[in-house]
């Protein structure tokens, strides 16, 4: 795993992909983001996951493909936002398979994938819709909502505990509790809203959302927990058949 991980990360360098590599904490964003204007077709049909070569090909096209189309749905519905996302490979060793959204130290939006979810991934469709969900969690302003959801936790959990005459130590307790809460409060609603919007990216890019989210069929399934951060696996896949039927 670790030879492929490392030839992985070797070849989408080596691509005419502008991808970087993520070693460590997001920092200043080199370059503009890649684009190219029409997607590769999808992988072919057969079970497991694409060879070493196969996933950095077609990583870095998906790349090409789907970053301009983001950045357009991100124009069109945002305003005063940046929205020229630059894409990363996160290869720190040992990281799982994951992909996940976050912004530089300059404001710009980065979408990170770990080595490991590019070697899982079993075709193109699969990476169109993950980049395309991580870049819809940006256009929807998730970090901040949840931010601001976190403050209010805190807020209201230690106001109550000061009401009930908590100690500083029991309040400083109560605020931590309080972000938590609140930063979970509507995990569920934001991953279902990106699946949404991720759906349109994917589809706008030449590519099958409801393919790619076969992705979640394979992942375990988180259920429906109490302040759980992500939605039952089947709740998401209906959200992309009905995004797709309305499109």
């Amino acid at each position: 795993m670790m030879k492929a991980a490392g030839a992985i990360a070797a070849m989408v360098l080596l691509s005419a992909c502008e991808v970087t590599t993520y070693s460590g904490p997001v920092g200043p964003a080199p370059g503009p983001a890649p684009r190219a204007p029409a997607p590769v077709a999808s992988a072919s049909d057969r079970p497991g996951s694409m060879s070493t070569a196969q996933a950095a090909r077609t990583f870095a096209q998906v790349v090409r493909t789907v970053e301009p189309v983001a950045e357009r749905e991100c124009r069109a519905r945002t305003r005063g936002v940046n929205c020229d996302f630059n894409i990363v490979v996160d290869d720190r060793p040992g990281q799982p398979a994951n992909a996940y959204q976050t912004l530089d130290k300059a404001g710009r939006p980065v979408i990170a994938f770990t080595l490991g979810l590019i070697s899982d991934a079993r075709n193109a469709d699969e990476l169109a819709f993950v980049m395309g969900h991580e870049a819809a969690h940006h256009i929807a302003g998730h970090i901040g909502r949840q931010q601001q959801n976190a403050v209010a936790g805190a807020v209201i959990f230690g106001g109550l505990a000061a009401l009930t005459g908590g100690n500083n130590s029991a309040v400083e307790s109560a605020q931590r509790l309080g972000a938590q809460v609140g930063a979970r409060s509507y995990s569920k609603n934001f991953e279902l809203e990106a699946d949404g919007l991720g759906t349109i990216i994917t589809a706008r890019a030449g590519y099958n959302p409801l393919r790619g989210a076969e992705f979640f069929a394979r992942i375990p399934d988180p259920g429906d927990r109490f302040l759980g951060t992500h939605p039952p696996n089947a709740q998401r896949l209906d959200t992309v058949r009905r995004t797709m039927a309305g499109l």
